[in-house]
């Protein structure tokens, strides 16, 4: 009976331990969360600076990490496996998280910056209100070339310039479906969101005629690849385009008058957050003119702060590569959200075309 009492207490006082070392770790995890912030970003799309700079004025530690598609973003966080703070998709894949509850209601409250952004990037229909989201960068999708390395004649005013037989071997694409199959679309009149089985046949079967031309199709190493000549002709994004311009001058950048992509991405907090508070205060550090100047500058896409304007280089923010007028924008189409099923048709296409590459 004596030991059957003592093993009693013994297990009482084991549980009365594990308890309260719950209660700390509990206690120790809330209050590193908000000296913690886990930002989750595309790579080379934020000035390292800014991360010290923020960490320094807030005391806030921040954990960095990368993706390099919409799609592998959006299935990271949807699995929770990482407390995610901050996210930066496009404006179909926010739709799309907002529509699966995966995202926090803004506190507009906290974010006194949010009056720096051009009225014109505001209340889009992808987020009515910015109730989900704040916008960070934007851009279009379009054509960098070196104007010594093609025809004189090939100004890819045009997508038809990216079939031209002299272009045999000299063209890059970026590996992005919606980016390579809008393409196709946009060649042949077609939107870019459409959803009509023979509009993606008819584009795929050009695009496989383009094959010729293709160099390889590459993600973000296409960038030193364009600088050092590795080819004449890259679709890619306009910011990617202005690094390689920066770094290589005899380059030039084109978006074709029959239409392409006008692309929005936008800071989101995951409902996976630890710390609201902190991403809040991160999200109004990177809408300060200064700051957000300097972010720009740094990245190379076009921002839509206009306080930060003001101090930027007005041959930078008046080239209309980067920064079409609004007349200009109306020519081109923001990614829809096609749905898992249209999506998938898509992905499908895209690989069609690349299994009939060389």
């Amino acid at each position: 009976m004596k030991q059957l009492v003592q093993a009693s207490i013994a297990i009482i006082v084991v549980c009365l331990l594990l308890f309260f070392a719950s209660q700390s770790l509990e206690s120790a995890g809330s209050k590193g969360s908000k000296d913690t912030l886990t930002v989750y970003n595309w790579g080379e799309y934020i000035d390292p600076a800014l991360i010290k700079a923020f960490e320094k004025e807030t005391g806030i530690h921040v954990i960095y990490e990368t993706f390099d598609s919409n799609e592998a973003m959006y299935t990271k966080v949807q699995q929770g496996g990482s407390s995610y703070d901050i996210a930066v998709p496009s404006e179909y894949m926010i739709e799309t998280m907002i529509e699966d509850d995966m995202l926090v209601e803004l506190d507009h409250s906290l974010l006194p910056n949010l009056k720096n952004i051009d009225p014109y990037f505001l209340d889009l229909p992808f987020d009515p209100g910015n109730t989900y989201s704040i916008p960070y960068f934007w851009g279009t999708v379009g054509i960098v070339y070196n104007p010594k390395m093609v025809p004189k004649d090939l100004t890819f005013k045009s997508w038809e310039d990216l079939w031209d037989e002299r272009l045999k071997g000299k063209v890059f694409l970026v590996d992005g479906a919606r980016e390579v199959i809008g393409m196709g679309l946009n060649s042949l009149g077609y939107s870019l969101n459409v959803k009509d089985d023979a509009a993606l046949d008819k584009a795929t079967d050009k695009l496989i005629k383009l094959t010729p031309n293709v160099k390889a199709i590459i993600g973000d190493e296409i960038t030193p690849l364009m600088i050092h000549n590795e080819a004449a002709v890259a679709l890619t994004w306009s910011g990617q385009a202005a690094d390689m311009m920066w770094e290589n001058e005899e380059l030039d950048f084109a978006v074709p008058e029959e239409g392409s992509n006008l692309w929005f991405d936008n800071f989101v907090i995951p409902k996976t957050s630890k710390n609201i508070e902190g991403a809040h205060a991160f999200i109004n550090f990177m809408l300060d003119a200064e700051n957000n100047a300097q972010n720009a500058d740094y990245v190379g896409y076009s921002t839509p702060n206009a306080a930060a304007w003001k101090l930027m280089d007005e041959e930078v923010i008046n080239d209309e590569r980067f920064y079409p007028d609004v007349e200009l924008r109306e020519h081109l189409e923001v990614y829809e959200n096609l749905g898992l099923t249209w999506l998938g048709k898509y992905n499908e296409h895209f690989l069609k075309f690349k299994m009939n590459l060389n």
